[in-house]
This record gives C-alpha cells, structure tokens and sequence, in this order.
C-alpha cells in the first residue's frame, strides 16, 4: 500500500495571508499527481495547517507573525483545485509545522482490514506546501517514526513549492542528505 500525503495545500500558502505566485503555479503538477497515483492505487491523504485565534501568542506566531490557517476560515480550506480530492476521513490536522504522531495520524486514517491485508504501507510521498517548513519537517518526522526498513519516504520536488527558491532547494537538500528520496527535483 502506498501513501500520497499532500502537505498544507490550503488557501492562505497559495492566494492568502502567506500568498506565493510559486505554490499557485504548482497546482496543476500536483493535480496531476494526485490523478496519477490514484490510477496507480496509492491512497491520498492530506495534512491541513490548524491554528486558532490566538496564533500570534504562540511560538510559531512570535516568529512567523502573519496569522493564517485559523481553523474554520477561507484560508484554511483546501484550495478548490483541489477539493474533488479531499475527505474528511483522509485529513490531518496539525497545529505546528510538523505533526510528532504523523505515522500514528497515517495508520488511524486506514481502512479497519489493512492491517490483515498482505499489502501494507511500504512508501509514502509528500508533495506540497512549504517544502522548507512543513514539508520538510514532516518528511523527516516519518523519516525517524517509521521503523520498518522497506517503507520508503519520497518527496517529488516538482510538486513543491517553498518560502523562496533557495528555501526550497535547502529543504531538498536537506531531505536528500537525511535520506529521503526526492524525485523530480530540477
């Protein structure tokens, strides 16, 4: 069983609060993504950024001081490009960059017999938004969570767009050296 998880593609990262001409051109590849490995039978899930009123009293706020994502609003929505694809079932809420059980989070999401099934998670890919905060620190939370050996962590860069160019080419570099295998990146 493989896993497509589609990192924080909701509206503020792309026309909102953190706004990026970068992440808004990707969204056709990422589509396409999705399709490609929905015909190839990968389940997709994806993480949804979750903060609440108070977000500039916490310590990603301090740091990152541009509200976005408030639980309920239009920026937190799944950009509508994307809607067809999501479901509630298959959601991740997280309210930090990263989410510490996103391993735990993949499994609880599962169909109750994938378990006795002979085909268990064996890869899963992220694709998405911001390669250089979330997408990153996620790839590398599963990269240290997943303890069996045979489930390979990817990342297609060509479905990913960061803070900046370099930013995403540092969170690349970064995945490839903690041995995250990242495809597409050109």
């Amino acid at each position: 069983m493989k896993i497509l998880l589609v990192v924080d593609v909701q509206n503020d990262f792309v026309t909102g609060a953190l706004a990026n001409p970068d992440a808004e051109s990707k969204l056709q590849k990422i589509k396409e993504k999705i399709n490609q490995r929905i015909s190839e039978g990968w389940i997709v899930m994806f993480t949804q950024d979750t903060h609440a009123e108070d977000y500039l009293n916490t310590s990603e706020g301090k740091y990152l001081p541009f509200p976005h994502c408030i639980r309920d609003t239009w920026g937190w929505q799944v950009v509508e490009e994307l809607k067809e694809f999501w479901e509630p079932r298959w959601r991740i809420t997280k309210s930090r960059f990263g989410c510490i059980d996103l391993y735990g989070n993949i499994l609880r999401c599962m169909p109750n017999d994938w378990q006795t099934s002979s085909d268990p998670i064996n890869e899963i890919e992220l694709i998405g938004f911001c390669t250089d905060i979330c997408v990153v620190s996620n790839a590398l939370i599963l990269k240290s969570s997943v303890v069996r050996d045979n489930v390979t962590i990817s990342c297609d860069a060509s479905c990913c767009s960061g803070t900046s160019k370099s930013a995403h080419d540092a969170a690349i570099s970064v995945m490839r050296s903690c041995q995250v295998e990242v495809r597409n990146d050109y």
